[in-house]
């Protein structure tokens, strides 16, 4: 509470801890698994553990499967897609996606994207960012926290975000602020860190909080996420090509 009051981020309790990072890893193991048993039969639902909603699959495309699947006690869905790149390396896609500074360049719905902290403990990082959303809605702004972990003994990256509050980031009545955030993005190489070609799991749910129909707000979101990992993934291959100078993640630890 004093913390708070002097205005103070407290990182007890907020940071990413190292059980989150590993339940995404568990998570891709899981996909993995139901991908080579399925071997292109493309089933309609896959199955999560008990007590959990079954996947609904909403979009198969060559390179990449949609799902979604409501959360129990509200409107909203969670999504998850699963899908492969063969033509940049997992360290290009998983620099420039960390990458805030070269985002604002390649990403034109960023409005602002600044790392507000960092956590020396962990390596967390609170980012805020704020973004266009489609007219007539107002841009949303994102407060969240978020931590990735190179594991090369398993070969697999992994980034975590989720949403927080913090003291130096009040609400602006220009935005509105999406308390209710999170995205978790696994990576497998298909080889090597430096090699092309991998598989990506990115699992992700938020509030947008709109008037609209939740069908509306599924639609949205749908349709949204595969053009932005479309965009990250040309992002990354113009990096790649124009040798651009993107912070390289895995060469140093947090």
């Amino acid at each position: 509470l004093m913390a708070a009051l002097a205005g103070v981020f407290v990182w007890d309790g907020q940071r990413i801890e190292e059980e989150e990072l590993r339940r995404s890893a568990q998570e891709m193991k899981h996909m993995e698994n139901l991908s080579s048993l399925a071997q292109g039969n493309s089933p309609g639902e896959h199955q999560p553990s008990e007590r959990e909603q079954p996947w609904e699959l909403i979009m198969d495309k060559k390179h990449f499967r949609l799902w979604r699947r409501p959360i129990q006690g509200s409107h909203l869905y969670q999504y998850r897609v699963f899908g492969s790149y063969t033509d940049v390396t997992p360290r290009q896609f998983f620099n420039v996606q960390l990458d805030t500074e070269y985002r604002k360049k390649w990403d034109s719905l960023v409005i602002k994207l600044d790392v507000i902290e960092r956590d020396l403990a962990t390596g967390s990082e609170v980012i805020h960012w704020v973004t266009h959303f489609p007219y007539p809605m107002y841009s949303r702004d994102y407060v969240y926290v978020r931590r990735y972990n190179v594991d090369k003994e398993n070969n697999l990256m992994v980034l975590v975000s989720r949403a927080v509050e913090h003291p130096s980031v009040p609400e602006d009545p220009e935005y509105v602020r999406v308390r209710t955030y999170e995205s978790q993005m696994v990576i497998r190489p298909h080889k090597t860190f430096d090699e092309n070609g991998f598989d990506y799991l990115l699992t992700y749910s938020d509030n947008p909080q709109t008037v609209f129909p939740r069908y509306c707000v599924s639609w949205m979101v749908s349709s949204g996420m595969p053009d932005f990992l479309e965009k990250l993934h040309s992002a990354a291959l113009k990096a790649k090509k124009m040798e651009l100078e993107v912070r390289d993640y895995l060469a140093k630890g947090p």
